[in-house]
C-alpha cells in the first residue's frame, strides 16, 4: 500500500482504519435497544413540541395559553392514528416500508419521487432542528454561551457526522443510555410536578399555528417502519411492539409536559431558556437533577439527529441505485457506511443552521410539512397495496390506512396554510425542484446507457496487434464492458506488445457475470481480476502496475503504457454524476513514478 499523505493520515486518525467488506453485517437490535435508538427522534420532540405550542399561544395573550391542553389532546389523537396506520405498514413490508419504496411500488415512480424528496428535506431538517434544540438546552443552563449558538450548532453537526463516518451501529448499548436517561428524568419531572401541584407547592405564573407547531411531536414515528430489518426475528412483530411502546411513552411525556406548562403558566420566548429548562428549574430547583436533565436533553437530541444520519444516506443510496441521484451516493465508504450521503446531509443541515441562526422556532415551520406529505404518500400507497393483494381482511386494513392518509393529508394542508408565510413555502418550492432534479439526473443516465449499449453476445472485433518486437507492454483498466471501454481496449491492442486488461472487484457480486461476458466477447485479451476487500479502486491498480512495470522494464528507455478509459460529458455539471476515478488513478500512478499514463476519451 502506498504511503499516506498528511491529509489521508489525519482522516484515518479521525475516522478510523478502513474495514473490509467481509465485516459488513446488518446490526440486529433487541427491543430495548431498538426503542432507544430508533425512537430517539420521536421521543426527543417533547423537548420542543410543547414549547412551540406555548410560544404561538403566548403571542395571542395569556388567556390563549388555556388552549395548550386541548391542542395537545388533538395531537395525541393524531399520533395514535398515524401509529396505527404504520403498524400495518410494518407487517406488510417486513423488509422495510419507507415512504419512498411504498409509494414507488404502489403509486408509481412519480409518487415515489415526491415521497423521496419530502423525506430528504425532512431528514435534513431533523438534523438541523435536533441539533439546534440540543444546543438550546446547553445555552439555557449556560447563558454565557448564547452568543456562540450557531458555532456550537455547527460543532454538534460535525461531531455527529464524524461519529457516523466512523460507524456507530456496533455501540447499541452505549447509544441507548441517553434515551433511557431522558425518559427517566422526564417521568421523574412529571411525577414530582404532579406531587407539588397536589400539595399546592407548584408556583404558577394564535390557535391553529400553535397546533401546527405542536405537530412536530409526530416527526420520527416512521423511523421504525423504515428499519424493520434491524430487529431480531420475528422482525415485524418486534417492530410493532416497539412502535406501540414508543407511541405510548411519547403520548404520556408530551401530554405531561403540556399539563405542567399549563399548570405553571410558564412562557417561552424565542432563543430564551427552553420550556423544559424552566419546568425543571421550578420542580427540581437549581441543583444536580436540573443539570442532568439538560445533559440528557442535549444527548438525546444529538441521538435524534443521528437517526437522520442512519436513514438519509440509505434513502439517497436507494435513489442513486434507481438512477435519480449521483451513483457515488450508493457506494460504501471505508467504514462500510454511505459516507458521501453523510457528507451531503451534514452540509445541507449546516447551511440551514447558519441561515436560520440556529433557532428552533424559525426552523419548525419548515419541519412538519414534508413529514406529513411522506405520511400521506405512504398511507395512500398502503391502500393500493391492500386493494391489489385482496387477502384476508384487506378491506378493513385498507380503511385503516385510508383514514390515516385522509387525516394526515388534512393536517398537512393545515400546516401548509398556517405556516406558509413563516417558511413552509420554501418546502413546497424545494419538493418540485428536487423531483425535477431527480428526473434530470435519470434522463442523463438513461441517455448514457443508450450511448454505451452494445450487444451482449456479439464477438468484438479488435485490430491486429503490432508486429513482434515492436509495441509496448500495456495495461488497460476496464470497469464494465461497453462502447467506452471497448474503444480503450481497441487503442491498447493497437500499441501493445503484451496486453493485459485489469478489472477491480469492488464487491456487489457482479464480477462473475463480467468475466463471463469478457470470455464471450473479448477472449483474445488476457483479463486479470484484482480483489479489493476495502472497496478501493486506486490501491489495487497502483500495486499491480508497479509489479507489471517491474516485470517488463528492461532499461530506462523501455516504456510501459497504462491506458485509462474516460467519459467526456457534453456539459460540465454532468461530471458530478460520474466517479472521477480516472483523475485519482492518474495522479496516484504518476506519484509512484509511472511515466506513460494515457486516457482514451469516449464522447457522451
Amino acid at each position: 500500500m502506498p504511503p499516506l499523505n498528511g491529509l489521508e493520515s489525519f482522516r484515518r486518525t479521525v475516522i478510523g482504519q478502513p474495514l473490509p467488506t467481509s465485516a459488513h453485517h446488518e446490526e440486529r437490535y433487541n427491543n430495548a435497544e431498538a426503542l432507544a435508538i430508533l425512537s430517539s427522534d420521536a421521543l426527543s420532540s417533547v423537548a420542543y413540541a410543547t414549547q412551540e405550542i406555548v410560544l404561538m399561544l403566548g403571542m395571542a395573550g395569556a388567556a390563549a395559553l388555556n388552549q395548550t391542553l386541548p391542542i395537545t389532546a388533538l395531537i395525541v389523537g393524531l399520533m395514535l392514528i398515524v401509529a396505527t396506520s404504520y403498524r400495518q405498514t410494518i407487517k406488510a413490508y417486513p423488509q422495510g416500508g419507507g415512504s419512498y419504496r411504498v409509494s414507488q411500488e404502489n403509486l408509481g415512480a412519480m409518487a415515489g419521487l415526491v415521497a423521496g424528496a419530502s423525506l430528504s428535506i425532512d431528514y435534513v431538517l431533523t438534523v438541523a432542528v435536533s441539533v439546534a434544540a440540543g444546543i438550546a438546552a446547553l445555552t439555557s443552563y449556560f447563558p454565557a454561551l448564547e452568543g456562540e449558538r450557531v458555532l456550537l450548532c455547527l460543532l454538534g453537526v460535525v461531531l455527529v457526522m464524524v461519529a457516523n463516518l466512523r460507524g456507530v451501529s456496533s455501540s447499541a448499548r452505549l447509544l441507548s443510555v441517553p434515551t433511557y436517561l431522558f425518559m427517566g428524568l422526564i417521568v421523574t419531572l412529571l411525577v414530582a410536578g404532579a406531587i407539588k401541584a397536589g400539595l399546592n407547592q407548584l408556583p404558577t405564573t394564535p390557535l391553529v399555528r400553535a397546533f401546527s407547531s405542536g405537530c412536530a411531536a409526530l416527526t420520527g414515528i416512521e423511523a421504525i417502519s423504515d428499519s424493520v430489518t434491524a430487529f431480531r426475528p420475528v422482525e415485524w412483530r418486534n417492530a410493532r411492539r416497539v412502535l406501540a411502546v414508543m407511541v405510548v411513552m411519547l403520548a404520556v411525556m408530551f401530554s405531561g409536559i403540556s399539563a405542567l406548562a399549563h399548570q405553571t403558566g410558564v412562557v417561552y420566548l424565542e432563543n430564551g431558556p427552553t420550556l423544559l429548562y424552566q419546568l425543571g428549574e421550578r420542580i427540581f430547583g437549581n441543583g444536580l437533577l436540573l443539570a442532568v436533565l439538560q445533559l440528557a436533553t442535549l444527548l438525546i437530541l444529538l441521538l435524534a439527529a443521528n437517526t437522520a444520519y442512519a436513514d438519509f444516506p440509505r434513502l439517497a443510496a436507494f435513489l442513486a441505485q434507481d438512477g435519480y441521484l449521483p451513483r457515488q451516493l450508493a457506494s460504501l465508504g471505508d467504514r462500510l457506511v454511505f459516507s458521501n450521503g453523510i457528507f451531503a446531509l451534514s452540509g445541507f443541515a449546516g447551511l440551514l443552521l447558519i441561515l436560520f441562526q440556529g433557532s428552533v422556532s424559525r426552523l419548525i415551520p419548515l419541519y412538519a410539512v414534508g413529514v406529513f406529505i411522506s405520511f400521506t404518500m405512504s398511507q395512500s400507497g398502503m391502500v393500493v397495496h391492500w386493494w391489489k393483494e385482496k387477502g384476508r381482511g384487506w378491506l378493513s386494513k385498507a380503511l385503516v390506512n385510508g383514514l390515516g392518509a385522509l387525516i394526515t393529508a388534512l393536517v398537512g394542508l393545515v400546516l401548509l396554510v398556517s405556516k406558509f408565510t413563516n417558511g413552509a413555502w420554501l418546502v413546497m418550492l424545494a419538493i418540485p425542484l428536487l423531483v425535477s432534479l431527480f428526473l434530470r439526473i435519470r434522463t442523463h443516465y438513461d441517455a448514457v446507457a443508450r450511448r454505451l449499449r452494445m450487444a451482449s453476445d456479439k464477438l468484438l472485433k479488435l485490430p491486429e496487434p503490432p508486429p513482434a518486437g515492436t509495441g509496448s507492454p500495456t495495461v488497460v483498466l476496464v470497469g464494465q464492458l461497453h462502447r467506452g471501454t471497448f474503444e480503450a481496449i481497441r487503442f491498447a491492442r493497437s500499441i501493445a506488445s503484451d496486453l493485459v486488461a485489469v478489472h477491480v472487484d469492488l464487491g456487489g457480486g457482479r464480477t462473475e457475470r463480467f468475466m463471463e461476458q469478457w470470455q464471450r466477447q473479448v477472449p483474445e485479451v488476457k483479463l486479470v481480476v484484482l480483489d479489493s476487500p476495502y472497496r478501493s479502486l486506486v490501491d489495487p491498480v497502483v500495486q499491480y502496475v508497479k509489479q507489471f512495470e517491474g516485470e517488463h522494464r528492461k532499461d530506462r528507455n523501455h516504456f510501459c503504457v497504462i491506458v485509462l478509459p474516460v467519459f467526456v460529458t457534453r456539459r460540465r455539471w454532468e461530471n458530478l454524476l460520474h466517479n472521477q476515478s480516472t483523475i485519482l488513478l492518474r495522479n496516484a500512478l504518476r506519484a509512484q513514478g509511472t511515466r506513460v499514463v494515457t486516457t482514451v476519451g469516449f464522447y457522451l
